[in-house]
């Protein structure tokens, strides 16, 4: 029976080291990963705890030294393969046309050749033979077939010369340069996608190796992945929170800043929830382990970014079917120049295999399989860098085509929480009385007005007033108490109406206030109007920017709200939102999101991901603001850690730019064979005398993946555009 704590295993048919539980893409060479049967691959996982093995397969996934490894082999293949290529070019028959002298051997030329290019086919060479082996198998043409395939074809040939004509001219050079050339472009190619991943493996890396936990009363030191659901975890100042957890006993200031982007550390006490990645400041606590292993925050970012990054875009799809075409052509029509050329073009045996291998090797689709991955690679990097982080390259390029955007305005455009803006006072009393009586009647209350009158009171120094009696609270109107002998309403403006407190004398001051979407708190004391506390949700810095910018994108904007149309118009007034869907039910903002669609919109929603998450499943595109919550996370095509609501504007660019980036991609790789099979194939040869030896055509080959990796990496030109 299957282990269930050994999950399917996908690994590249070039590079058995890597290693997935997903299917995907070779972080290396781009190739598709290839289902391996299942096992323990030397490790005994049967005593381990589920977290443990968890986390041993997320290290296998994201490991940075697996990476490094893959990338060191790659350089010795080349190196090797290089400095072995020099005497045989020396010794080629292109090398002593190109130098014009011959150079001395112990023994014959071709054997002296053989024995030179052999190790270069079987061993530097040999990821090219078993991906072809691997992808055959898996019955799939790819580029390591046409690269076996020629190096094969020129490297057999030779040998069958070499026995039976040791005289005749071979073509070990091109062998051995066709090896050489791809790994040196497979070199670079690794290089520019592993550094790509530099946000995903900072983010490991705040994973503290060790951690100091609770146990039958003792604390004892062990492996972060060893923590297990409810131990309880010592936090000391300096030490980085290895797990997601609740705090149990004591209070500490935490910089979340790694995991969330905010900047100022976080006040937590008894009660408050960790996140693992984070680090502790001022005070020894300690929490719960609440979520382990895969079930935490990091550990789903980290999923969710390594998903996006070996996932395929819509455009993908087409240069995989369109690559796999080029196989067919590319064997065929090396098959077709071999055959045409030999048996027509009466032209020699060598001739016309130099047509049929040059052509196998010059359509090799490997730069148009790279097109697209390394444009996401370096996107969704990108994007994880400034705390975008986008689910997969379907998102990755379909944001790109946003021409709505439905926001929320709580939370979203707005801080969430209500801040007094300002006090008015009437009939002789003055501010400070106002705020005296507020903080006297407010000083039990959890309401969030309560607590945003009782901050301002404190910060103005007004002190709550002894001798209060007889308090009340009118549900849904406000409050009542006598304090010092005098009867006190704090309310509504319908609670003092209620009472027969007049009010007229105020009138243009509370219409005024109620048009700007301000929340009132109306002081009355022994029946006469004291004064009146405006309070507002207030508008988050960088809101009106990113309307502004979402404009300037072509984007038409709208807001929703359950809060009342006055309150609504007066934010998006404010803000420059014309269309505005106010006193909307949480569960109906999916009607709103489905109406703009039922117009023709290409619709994104942005929400907080909890009470938006149907609207967010609804919208073409959905973007979790504030992320932190595992909802926003399941819920969003896109999550933006930092809750500014800018980063919609800095998501949508990274999108356009990385479009623009894949079509250029699939453009100069297609251009690229549609242009060169002619040339290698000959064509060109009797009316020009264009032709290229297998080995030139490898340079080029490999020539066109670095220009692509190259262009897909130069997207980080638009970093830039990405910060305010």
């Amino acid at each position: 029976m299957e282990n269930s704590n050994h999950p399917k295993i996908y690994t590249c048919p070039m590079h058995p080291e890597v290693r997935k539980t997903e299917p995907g893409l070779c972080p290396g060479c781009g190739m598709d990963l290839i289902l391996k049967k299942p096992g323990t691959n030397g490790q005994n996982h049967k005593n381990h705890t589920k977290a443990k093995a968890t986390h041993e397969h997320q290290a296998e996934m994201t490991n940075p030294a697996m990476a490094k490894k893959m990338e060191a082999d790659m350089r010795r293949r080349f190196l090797i393969s290089f400095l072995l290529s020099i005497p045989i070019f020396l010794y080629s028959s292109v090398g002593i046309n190109f130098f014009g002298f011959n150079l001395p051997t112990p023994i014959p030329v071709n054997w002296f050749l053989l024995i030179l290019t052999t190790p270069i086919v079987f061993w530097t060479g040999s990821i090219f033979i078993t991906g072809t082996y691997y992808s055959l198998k898996a019955r799939k043409l790819n580029m390591s077939v046409l690269i076996a395939t020629g190096v094969l074809a020129a490297y057999l040939f030779s040998v069958l010369l070499t026995f039976i004509r040791p005289e005749s001219e071979t073509f070990y050079e091109a062998a051995a340069l066709l090896v050489t050339f791809v790994l040196f472009g497979h070199w670079m190619e690794m290089k520019s996608r592993r550094g790509t991943s530099d946000a995903l493996r900072a983010l490991f890396d705040l994973v503290p190796p060790k951690a100091n936990v609770i146990r039958n009363g003792k604390e004892i030191s062990i492996p972060s992945a060893e923590i297990i659901h409810d131990d309880i975890v010592l936090l000391r100042p300096g030490d980085k929170v290895p797990v997601d957890g609740e705090i149990i006993d004591g209070e500490s200031s935490i910089d979340e800043s790694l995991v969330t982007g905010e900047s100022i550390p976080v006040l937590k006490i008894i009660g408050a929830k960790v996140v693992g990645g984070s680090v502790n400041q001022t005070g020894t606590i300690r929490f719960k382990a609440t979520q382990v292993g895969s079930e935490t925050v990091l550990a789903q970012i980290i999923k969710m970014v390594e998903t996006a990054q070996n996932s395929k875009a819509p455009g993908q799809r087409i240069a995989d079917k369109a690559a796999a075409y080029l196989v067919v052509l590319a064997i065929g029509s090396g098959l077709a120049a071999f055959f045409g050329w030999y048996f027509i073009g009466s032209v020699g045996l060598l001739t016309a295999l130099t047509f049929a291998v040059s052509t196998v090797v010059i359509a090799c689709p490997d730069a148009l399989g790279l097109a697209t991955p390394t444009a996401v690679a370096v996107g969704t990097g990108l994007g994880a860098k400034h705390n975008i982080l986008i689910k997969d390259a379907v998102t990755l390029e379909n944001t790109s085509r946003l021409n709505a955007i439905v926001l929320d305005k709580t939370g979203t455009l707005t801080e969430g929480k209500p801040k007094v803006t300002g006090v008015v006072a009437f009939n002789g009393f003055t501010e400070r009385d106002i705020l005296n009586y507020e903080a006297s009647v407010e000083a039990g209350s959890n309401h969030p007005l309560a607590k945003a009158i009782m901050e301002e009171a404190e910060r103005q120094g007004a002190i709550p007033l002894e001798l209060i009696s007889k308090f009340e609270s009118i549900a849904g109107h406000g409050l009542k108490a006598v304090i010092n002998g005098k009867t006190v309403f704090a309310g509504k403006e319908k609670l003092l109406l209620d009472n027969k407190v007049d009010v007229g004398s105020a009138r243009e001051v509370l219409d005024r206030l109620s048009s700007e979407g301000k929340t009132l708190s109306l002081i009355a004391v022994d029946g006469k109007l004291a004064g009146v506390v405006a309070a507002a949700d207030t508008i988050k810095p960088t809101a009106k920017k990113t309307i502004t910018g979402l404009k300037q994108l072509g984007i038409k904007v709208a807001m929703i709200t359950g809060d009342h149309k006055g309150v609504a118009e007066a934010v998006g007034k404010e803000l420059g939102i014309d269309r505005i869907f106010a006193e909307v039910l949480p569960g109906d903002k999916a009607k709103y999101v489905k109406k703009l669609q039922d117009e023709g919109k290409f619709v994104g929603m942005v929400g907080d991901g909890i009470n938006d998450a149907p609207a967010l499943a609804q919208a073409d595109i959905g973007i979790a603001i504030g992320a932190g919550t595992d909802v926003a996370i399941e819920t969003g095509n896109i999550v933006l850690m930092k809750s500014d609501p800018y980063d919609i504007v800095a998501a949508i660019r990274l999108s356009k730019a990385t479009v623009v980036k894949m079509k250029q991609n699939l453009f100069w790789a297609a251009i690229y064979n549609v242009l060169a099979i002619p040339i290698a194939a000959g064509v060109f040869y009797n009316s020009l005398g264009w032709s290229l030896r297998p080995e030139i055509s490898a340079l080029l080959m490999s020539a066109s993946s670095i220009i692509v990796a190259t262009n897909a990496v130069l997207l980080k030109r638009v970093e830039p555009k990405l910060k305010i």
